[in-house]
């Protein structure tokens, strides 16, 4: 008669103490202090407010997770691209908390609560900072070095494409409530670059993560510098096409309030210059480690 044996699961004690993993110790203990010291204000309606708790509780648990994935030494079982998904949501955690960072005061310390809801808020706020540095550090840490392409989100394009991901969904958080962008043609281009882009990055980080670029059937890092090419082409359009027609004989109103439309425009265009910038740095990254990197 067979005995069936049970899998014995390795304790990996030293990912607990090496400069990542106390890295992410003091994400956990900052993030879950920022989100107590709110939840405890009860300052947080709204929202904004759902978004700032949303993050901080998002990235405790997530990194909370990662922590005992690699501790048990579980993690190689997982159908990912265990480097890969740790770089990714470093990143994108780095970018959601200092989001946070600047929604949450900007909104919720105004100077008309109590005296103790908002010594709670600004420590609340200071955690949060804290925390954003945590996990830019996290990011140096796991980032590739030069000849390093083990992991493709770990290199400056892969950290670039979330960041670039992460941009686009704050212009459709901005544009959701302007219905204007949907019937004229400039800002219908605008939108239709906004949401190609996106999908494509958010669809060459879910490939990369998910461990599926070798079913590909051409060289990836050629077709992704030409992807990049293209997009560059077209947010060099819509960075001249969303304010133009945004803001043709529309000045802002004097009583340009927190939900005024106009500043959400702006917003808007700030945030496409951005990633205006961040694909060309990225096509300059790319382009240096698909072309120079192989002929050396």
């Amino acid at each position: 008669m067979g005995t069936s044996t049970m899998p014995i699961t390795g304790m990996n004690t030293r990912s607990l103490i090496s400069p990542v993993g106390i890295t992410r110790f003091f994400e956990i203990f900052l993030s879950c202090t920022a989100f107590s010291l709110v939840a405890n204000a009860n300052a947080f309606s709204g929202s904004y407010g759902t978004w700032c708790m949303f993050s901080w509780c998002f990235c405790f648990a997530v990194t909370v997770l990662i922590i005992v994935l690699e501790l048990t030494e579980l993690f190689p079982k997982l159908p990912l691209s265990w480097d890969d998904f740790t770089s990714a949501f470093s990143m994108l955690a780095a970018l959601m908390i200092f989001t946070s960072s600047i929604v949450y005061p900007s909104i919720y310390i105004d100077g008309t609560c109590s005296t103790s809801v908002c010594a709670r808020q600004a420590a609340a706020t200071a955690m949060s900072c804290l925390c954003f540095v945590a996990y830019a550090i996290e990011v140096g840490l796991t980032r590739a070095r030069p000849g390093d392409v083990s992991s493709f989100l770990s290199t400056v394009p892969g950290l670039l494409k979330v960041f670039e991901a992460y941009v686009a969904c704050l212009i459709f958080s901005l544009v959701d409530d302007d219905h204007s962008a949907y019937h004229i043609p400039g800002l219908q281009w605008s939108m239709a670059v906004y949401c190609i882009c996106f999908i494509l990055t958010l669809l060459i980080i879910v490939v990369t993560i998910g461990q599926c670029l070798t079913y590909i059937p051409f060289p990836l890092e050629k077709v992704l510098v030409g992807y990049n090419v293209l997009a560059v082409l077209m947010y060099l359009t819509t960075a001249v096409i969303w304010p133009y027609y945004s803001f043709k004989g529309n000045t802002r109103p004097n009583n340009c309030g927190r939900g005024c439309k106009w500043n959400s425009k702006l917003g808007v265009t700030f945030l496409t210059y951005f990633n205006l910038i961040a694909y060309i740095v990225d096509l300059v990254y790319s382009s240096k480690m698909v072309f120079v990197t192989a002929t050396t």
